[in-house]
């Protein structure tokens, strides 16, 4: 929301005038004047880095074009033969850079979880390189594999296989230094096949050479004595081109704002390729395409700029760009038939990633995959400005063992409570208690169902966060405790800015503890944001996390209850007064090190901190709810996060499905984007279609700024309401999917919703399929995102049945576009055959009315007349599911029999006891039955022989399923009340 301050000033003259109040300077005032003008306007593209402007990306790009254009180069990296080491299954190692004697460590872990592990470091640095970003991402050291076999190699290589099964292999070769990584002897990953690989030493200034001897480093000998000559000859041809490539070295401007860079040059890059994979996925956040572009060269399309991550504030982003934006994930993923990999680059610094295709085979790769066909490999160029390089290989070799390594590394998703999947109803600002109330009755006047409603900046004290405006909310318990009676909860932002005020006492006690974030001057680093004069904590420090995470007990917090939960905004994070928006890089954190080391960090640590406050608020401690703009590598393990500020627009609505894909596939499956668009006014139409998509996205929130025109669903009007609450009606009807979805992923690391490739890994056709998904493998969503649209073209995957959602008409697969109807009243939705999905059809005015409503089971046949599913149930706030206190069953139909059995360990733990006799299963219905079954039974399978006779319907019945009535359909059969419990393992037998 890095706008609000500029917006409003037509209308928020007096919110303008309690700034110059405290403002002591005039100079001071002139900066916001002269902010509030340029950013009113919205911020232009060139407010933001390019590679060009990135002195570090751009030696390293100029670095592979030389290397590329020169058909002689070897890359200047060997690793010393009679330097390596195997053991305990770590291979270690010394790499020389043979052109200036410059010496690394190489270490390279084979894991337990089938992937590896390659650090390089230089061995006698100046001062220590940043590595604390593992702290951080990553949930623990991982382990090292006892399991694996040294082969004999030839000369220059060492080759060694490793693994569970002994599929995974790895070679390393010596002179000049390459690692290549193989699954059932094909090449999946290769590292530094290009000779892009270029490591910035820590120098000396006035030492821009790379010449270094460091043979008597450990002696403190002057590193700079033995330069080379050639590089001192002032009148050298190249002279130019060298002094081009200095540029930036110790400090650089943009826009008028100086790094300083006191330890000079220290970038990383280093080529990463995927031998025989068209396709590569990742990287988020990126308004782009789920299958990444080419960035130098390539098709028509491609981008000329390289991919960034940098955690930024962008006003209005631009569409279909590779430009930073809020969050950060360094994962890829390249998937073809056959094969996954993907590799996690452990970086939290500035990073820029060049992506390129060829059909070259240098890997002799046409034999094993296509037949003496040419393959396409997909190759990738990875540069941080510091730091080292510390990446992870994932060898699969399916999605669902990558996510599942990446889950062991860095978490798993935090098992939200049940209200945060529901709706969420949100705006800047809603204005008072007042408002709030009618908001919350409106829903009910409307019998439209929400769980939440939120409350942005103006709630607070003249933002100051934790704090109250006592004009507009006089009694914040007593509005909390109001919509908690209906089951209901309030989310209130906090940002990470602290006013600098010395009657706020979060400012005063971050000073005077010494938890600020500092200056490169030593001093408390002071710019703006909306408090005006503003100070940030230096979450990095574990003094000021644990200080942070007492803030929010009932007593600290004052005015909020435990129905109160948080929003973290603001957190790249956002600076008006920053270059790029954001803190300057040479800033000083936690031990010395500057920020440039650890920005895409600010946002995780952030976030971390205040899910600890939320834990610390009660005892036993209730799953905490906290959404995230910002986030890293690990950020799942603390909540959501949305795709930030979006605009009104339907190229927005349509680029948030590839969004939310792509984070979804990087490990962070708890995503939304806010419904309707932030910026603008939503015609009725827009609004609708985005109501629809996002009861079908995990995180389900409608959000709007402050200027824009109210759009509470039933504002719209006739028909525009109705429609609206059907969709979310829809939500809440499907609600027991979407929370067994999310304990799958907690355990699992699979993405909620998932793109084709994920579901049919084998179909080529659907490998770029980016405007529809599964959510889970049961319901396949294809959203309207064209204004004037009422029909649309849905690619159906594999030689199987599928049925559409609303009238259970029975459609065939077989890898067709088929086109259906989608008038405004209904978002193309299919159930994927072989699927049983949980229902509950008492939509109540929230998820905790409906906590012991009964089931319905939808069976949806597959072409062998099977199909199968599972549902799990918990409290929905505690831990005691860690405990084993829920139900997890899984329903299967096969040779005319529909049984449920646990899934649980302890089918008799304290939770179902607590439901045995409660929640119950009240209808079954059954899509795709050939013929009238003669008679239907049920019994206990504790007790087969009391068998119970079932009646049912079957053909030329009008079943209400959905927001529709389903017309006649031969293959339909109704079960009304079984008298079977969700606790129970029984069977239904036709």
């Amino acid at each position: 929301m890095l706008k609000r301050m500029y917006f409003k000033r037509t209308r928020s003259n007096n919110r303008f005038n309690r700034y110059f109040y405290f403002v002591n300077i005039i100079f001071t005032f002139i900066v916001l004047i002269s902010l509030v003008i340029k950013v009113a306007s919205a911020v232009k593209r060139e407010d933001f880095k390019t590679c060009a402007d990135s002195s570090f990306c751009q030696r390293n790009r100029v670095y592979a074009d030389k290397v590329s254009s020169n058909s002689s180069f070897i890359s200047p990296y060997n690793l010393i033969e009679n330097s390596i080491n195997i053991k305990d299954g770590v291979l270690s190692g010394e790499i020389i850079n043979i052109e200036n004697n410059v010496h690394f460590i190489l270490e390279l872990n084979l894991l337990t979880t089938d992937s590896a592990r390659i650090r390089i470091n230089e061995k006698y640095p100046l001062k220590p390189r940043y590595e604390e970003v593992q702290n951080f991402a990553l949930v623990n050291e991982p382990s090292n594999t006892l399991i694996y076999t040294v082969l004999p190699s030839k000369d220059g290589l060492t080759s060694i296989s490793f693994g569970n099964e002994g599929k995974q292999k790895v070679i390393v070769y010596h002179s000049p230094f390459r690692v290549e990584f193989l699954f059932n002897d094909v090449p999946v990953v290769t590292l530094n096949d290009r000779g892009f690989f270029n490591f910035e030493h820590l120098r000396k200034k006035g030492d821009s050479s790379s010449f270094v001897d460091q043979s008597n480093v450990e002696n403190n000998v002057n590193l700079n004595k033995n330069k080379d000559e050639d590089n001192n000859n002032d009148k050298n041809d190249d002279g130019d081109k060298e002094e081009e490539e200095e540029k930036g070295l110790w400090e650089e401007t943009f826009n008028g704002k100086l790094d300083s860079k006191p330890n000079g040059p220290e970038s990383i890059g280093l080529d990463i390729s995927f031998p025989g994979f068209s396709h590569v996925y990742g990287i988020p956040e990126h308004a782009s395409t789920l299958s990444l572009k080419e960035t130098r060269g390539g098709s028509e399309g491609a981008y000329t700029e390289p991919y960034r991550l940098y955690n930024l504030d962008v006003f209005e982003y631009e569409l279909d760009n590779p430009m930073a934006l809020y969050g950060s994930i360094p994962f890829m993923m390249a998937h073809r038939k056959g094969a996954s990999a993907a590799i996690l680059w452990l970086n939290a610094a500035e990073t820029w990633i060049d992506i390129t295709k060829n059909k070259e085979d240098k890997h002799g790769l046409s034999g094993f995959l296509n037949f003496g066909k040419s393959t396409t490999t997909t190759n990738t160029h990875w540069v941080s400005e510091s730091g080292i390089i510390d990446i992870f290989i994932f060898l699969g070799p399916t999605t669902s063992d990558i996510h599942y390594q990446y889950g062991l590394l860095t978490g798993f998703t935090t098992m939200p409570q049940y209200f945060a999947i529901s709706y969420h109803q949100c705006r800047w600002n809603y204005l008072n208690q007042d408002d709030v109330l009618e908001v919350d009755e409106g829903f009910d006047k409307y019998d439209i169902p929400y769980d939440v409603i939120w409350l942005d900046i103006e709630h607070t004290d003249n933002k100051k966060y934790l704090t109250w405006d006592n004009a507009k909310f006089p009694d914040p318990i007593k509005m909390q405790n109001n919509i908690a009676l209906k089951g209901r909860k309030m989310v209130t932002i906090v940002d990470p800015h602290l006013k600098r005020d010395d009657d706020f006492i979060l400012y005063k006690e971050a000073l005077d503890l010494d938890l600020f974030i500092k200056g490169s001057d030593g001093q408390v680093y002071d710019a703006w944001c909306w408090p005006g004069s503003s100070s940030w904590p230096d979450f990095t420090n574990p003094k000021a996390c644990e200080w942070w995470s007492k803030k929010f007990t009932l007593d600290q917090y004052n005015g909020s209850t435990e129905s109160l939960f948080i929003w973290n905004d603001m957190n790249e994070p956002a600076v008006f007064s920053g270059p790029e928006i954001t803190f300057p890089k040479d800033i000083i954190q936690h031990d010395g090190w500057e920020h440039r080391d650890s920005h895409n960090i600010y946002g995780l640590s952030y976030h971390a901190a205040t899910f600890s406050g939320l834990m610390n608020r009660k005892n036993p401690p209730h799953r905490p709810f906290i959404l995230s703009r910002s986030f890293f590598a690990g950020s799942q393990r603390y909540g959501a996060i949305w795709t930030g500020d979006n605009m009104a627009k339907w190229d927005h609505l349509a680029a948030s499905l590839p969004m939310l894909l792509t984070i979804g596939i990087s490990g962070l499956p708890f995503s939304g984007a806010d419904v309707g668009g932030f910026f603008g006014n939503p015609e009725p139409e827009l609004l609708v279609r985005w109501y629809q998509a996002g009861a079908f996205q995990p995180f389900f929130r409608a959000h709007a700024h402050i200027d824009t025109k109210r759009r509470e669903p039933w504002i719209a009007g006739s028909p525009y309401t109705r429609y609206i609450r059907d969709a979310v009606r829809e939500r809440y009807a499907l609600l027991p999917l979407w929370y067994t979805l999310f304990y799958e992923t907690s355990i699992t690391g699979k993405p909620i919703i998932r793109p084709m490739f994920e579901v049919y890994p084998d179909e080529e056709e659907g490998f770029a399929i980016e405007d529809q998904y599964f959510v889970g493998d049961s319901l396949l969503v294809k959203p309207v995102v064209n204004q004037g649209q009422t029909s649309i073209e849905v690619y159906l995957s594999g030689d199987e049945l599928y049925y559409d959602y609303y009238n259970f008409q029975r459609i065939q697969g077989s890898n067709k576009v088929i086109k259906v109807d989608a008038p405004l009243n209904k978002i193309p939705v299919f159930i994927h055959g072989g699927s049983i999905i949980s229902r509950r059809q008492r939509i109540r005015r929230s998820s905790a009315g409906m906590r012991l409503d009964p089931f319905t089971l939808l069976v949806a046949l597959n072409k062998k007349g099977e199909a199968k599913g599972t549902l799990y149930l918990d409290d929905g706030e505690t831990y005691e599911f860690e405990k084993g206190n829920y139900v997890y069953r899984q329903f299967i139909f096969t040779s005319g029999k529909l049984t449920s059995k646990s899934l649980s360990s302890d089918n008799s733990n304290l939770y179902s006891q607590t439901i045995s006799s409660v929640l119950r299963v009240e209808r079954i219905i059954i899509i795709g039955l050939d013929k009238k079954p003669s008679k239907i039974f049920a019994y206990n399978n504790s007790n087969p022989s009391l068998k119970q006779e079932l009646e049912f319907k079957f053909g030329g019945i009008g079943t209400t399923i959905n927001s529709f009535t389903t017309p006649s359909s031969k293959d339909v059969l109704v079960i009304k009340n079984p008298k079977l419990f969700i606790t129970e393992d029984w069977t239904v037998q036709f």
